[in-house]
């Protein structure tokens, strides 16, 4: 029997974007902004941390400009 296609995972999901830290994630990252301190505070009920993906620019397109050209010497 074959595995449903939703099932299946692909060799880089495990590097996606993940919007649920793990615990440890967000020790880490509440030490990083000095909100954590592990001598005095609990792992437990620790506050939610923002999980923010960086995103790339769109790169711009140099076909644009040679495609204008093109454009206006066809309409003369």
């Amino acid at each position: 029997m074959s595995i449903h296609p939703s099932l299946k995972t692909t060799s880089g999901a495990l590097s996606q974007h993940r919007n649920v830290l793990t615990r440890a994630e967000r020790i880490t990252k509440l030490a990083e902004e000095s909100r954590f301190d592990s001598s005095n505070s609990s792992a437990l009920g620790l506050p939610k941390v923002r999980s923010i993906k960086a995103s790339t620019g769109k790169k711009p397109k140099k076909a644009e400009e040679g495609a204008e050209d093109g454009k206006d010497a066809k309409k003369k």
